[in-house]
Parts: C-alpha cells; structure tokens; sequence
C-alpha cells in the first residue's frame, strides 16, 4: 500500500477527471485543494490523522465552512482514487442558510448597470457575454456551446458530466450575436473568443468583470460570472414557479442544488416576515 502523496498521483488523478468530464474549473479547483494539502503533508507518511490535523487547521485559520468542505470533497474523491478510503473525512455540519448575504446579491438593475457601462466602455464583447449568461442561465464553462450554429437555430446543445441538455437562447440576444459574429467576421464555431482566436478563459471573463464594477457603481463581492446565473434562476422561479424545469435548464441533478440558488437575501427574508403580522 502506498503511504505517500506523488506528483505523478496528482497527475493521473487529473487524467482521470479529465475522463469523467469535469469541467476545467472544477479540475483546477480540486488539484489546487489536493496540493495544498499534498504541501501540509510533506514528508510524512498518509494517515487520517493528518488528515483530520489539515481539516482542524482550515478551521482553525478561520475558512468558511463552505469553502473546508468544498476542499474536503476534493481531497476525498483523491483518497479514493488512490485507494486510500480509510483517509476520507467528514464534512462540517453546516446549518442551510435561511438568506444570502446581501453583500453578494447581484440585483436586476445593478445587473443592467453592468451591461450598459460594458457597452459605453466598448466592451462589447464582455456585455454581450454577460447577457448570454443571464439570459440563458449557462455556466461560464459552457460558453463554448454558444456558437454560430446555435445563434441561428436559436438553441444549444450542452454535454457536461455525461449529460446532455438543450438550451433555448432567447431570439432577441440571437440576433445579437449573429450581429457580433458578422462583425468579428466569425462564420462558424465559437463566438467568445480572444484576438487570438481562443477560448476566453475563466479568469480573463472574471477579471474582466471585476475591471468594470467601479463605473458601474457595483460592489465587487457581487460581480463574477456564477452570480449572473443565480440572477436567472432567480428571475426564472419568480417567472414560472417551477423548480423541477429550472433543475433541469441549470443542469442540476438534485433540486436541493436548485434550492440553493432560490435563497433570498435577508431583506426580502424581513418583509416576508413582516407580512406574516404575527405581532399583536
């Protein structure tokens, strides 16, 4: 039994997640978590008691529950994958948040601030690029089925996990980017894509957004791609009250994924209560 972390673990491990279709993000994500935990271990032999010693030390340096458990998942699947069952971890037990913090509550209007400052800014692209989020509830990592094709039928076809799902694309923002396509002289594939030719990146559309927050008077904890789809779900439930067919446009395999994204912040959550006039 092998009792030490390699390189060449972590890079298989990589392959393989690449075969089961994660998406690039999550790849990154989980290596990022495996390796710091890879450097916590160091020469040490693998237990789970330096496994339990790294959660204790995540949470003893003040990391959102949230975030130990996200990292947690990673480095479970890892032991896994290397047959090292014995040291997978507990996840913290977390109470479900009843609201979301309003310091990170992307509004409808704050989200057409950020458009029409895009737009007078020059950045046309990255407007356009943040419609097509909203306005179809994709994932920054399926921007990529946003192409040519998909602008003139008006719909999508989204292959991630092993799963496939159409899209709808609203023909008002069809026309958009068949207009844009013209103009950047881009007559199949991909629309979103750099000088170079290339797929716009994660962290170039995040820090694109994040260049953009200050002219349009909104708060940086708000901006970054996954709120744009949380800006739809929301505006999608309110529409149809339909949770099961907003699982299913999102991709969700769980609603109580779903559920997530319908939490509102604790203002709403104050009037609602207020309404309930139980104060004699």
């Amino acid at each position: 039994m092998n009792f030490t972390i390699t390189l060449q673990q972590i890079s298989n491990y990589e392959v393989y997640l690449r075969t089961e279709d994660r998406a690039a993000g999550t790849r990154e994500k989980y290596l990022r978590d495996i390796q710091k935990f890879a450097c916590f271990l160091g020469c040490r032999s693998l237990s789970r008691e330096i496994a339990l010693a790294w959660r204790d030390e995540l949470v003893n340096n003040q990391y959102a529950a949230v975030t130990v458990n996200s990292m947690i998942a990673a480095l479970n699947g890892f032991f896994h994958y290397i047959g090292r069952d014995d040291c997978r971890l507990r996840f913290l037990k977390i109470q479900r948040k009843l609201f979301r913090e309003k310091s990170r509550e992307l509004t409808r209007a704050e989200y057409e601030r950020l458009i029409e400052t895009a737009y007078g800014m020059g950045k046309e692209r990255l407007a356009l690029l943040m419609e097509t989020i909203c306005a179809s509830g994709i994932r920054v990592s399926e921007l990529k089925y946003i192409t040519v094709s998909a602008a003139k039928n008006a719909r999508t076809e989204i292959s991630l996990k092993g799963k496939i799902r159409s899209i709808l694309l609203p023909k008002k923002l069809c026309r958009k980017l068949l207009q844009y396509a013209k103009k950047q002289k881009i007559a199949a594939g991909e629309i979103f894509l750099t000088n170079n030719g290339k797929s716009l990146s994660r962290k170039q559309i995040w820090a694109e957004m994040k260049n953009i927050c200050t002219k349009a008077g909104v708060e940086h904890t708000k901006v970054f791609p996954h709120n744009l789809r949380h800006l739809f779900a929301t505006v999608f439930y309110k529409a149809c009250k339909d949770i099961v067919r907003l699982a299913d446009v999102l991709g969700h395999s769980s609603i109580d994924t779903t559920r997530i994204y319908l939490i509102t912040t604790a203002t709403e959550y104050e009037h609602q209560l207020e309404k309930l006039c139980l104060i004699v």
